[in-house]
């Protein structure tokens, strides 16, 4: 049975956070708030789980651009190889905030990604989905919600989302609110940044 549980973002309740760390750590799949628009997400570390987003998403797993939430930098630098001088200060300056970015993989990613050279790395400016993280000890595998209807494109409202994806999903949190603008995404993995998808976020500080 699906569970749709409020968390308040400005003191995320330590129990609730527990009940859905447990769900994570159990496979399950979590639709949570973001700076940006709601995400659909599971523990990094499970394989099963990493199947069903793909699957619900329509597309296989080893073709998957997911991103990874993590809780911060230093978590960051357990997925990605050595980040320079630079690209750390692009990193500090943007995060936490509505910024993917784009980084070279290394060998500690999942056999599920290990193919991939590159990977999307967020760390969102929402203590909710930061908290989850945190207490997972893992990233979360992250993706957005698109919505089929063509004139808003990111559902917003936490009880329509629940609505619509109460069969699929094991938890619904509903964190007030979402946006309906995605992130900006930045390519660092080359010598140059390249902004591939301008959002939410700025690109004044690069």
């Amino acid at each position: 049975m699906v569970q749709f549980i409020k968390i308040y973002p400005d003191n995320p309740n330590e129990k609730e956070i527990a009940k859905v760390v447990k769900v994570l750590k159990d496979g399950g799949l979590v639709i949570y708030p973001t700076d940006t628009v709601y995400g659909l997400g599971c523990d990094i570390t499970n394989s099963k789980a990493l199947e069903r987003v793909a699957k619900l998403k329509g597309i296989k797993l080893d073709k998957a651009n997911f991103s990874f939430i993590c809780h911060d930098l230093s978590n960051i630098s357990d997925y990605v190889r050595q980040i320079d001088t630079a690209t750390f200060k692009i990193l500090k300056r943007a995060l936490p905030g509505p910024y993917t970015f784009i980084l070279p993989g290394n060998n500690n990613l999942p056999k599920e990604f290990k193919k991939k050279k590159t990977v999307g790395i967020r760390v969102p400016d929402n203590s909710i989905i930061l908290e989850l993280v945190k207490q997972l000890g893992n990233p979360i595998v992250s993706t957005s919600i698109h919505d089929e209807d063509e004139v808003l494109e990111y559902s917003t409202d936490p009880e329509l989302i629940f609505e619509k994806w109460q069969h699929l999903v094991d938890v619904v949190i509903d964190g007030g609110y979402g946006d309906n603008v995605a992130s900006t995404i930045i390519d660092l993995s080359e010598f140059e940044p390249v902004v591939v998808r301008e959002g939410k976020g700025s690109i004044d500080f690069l």
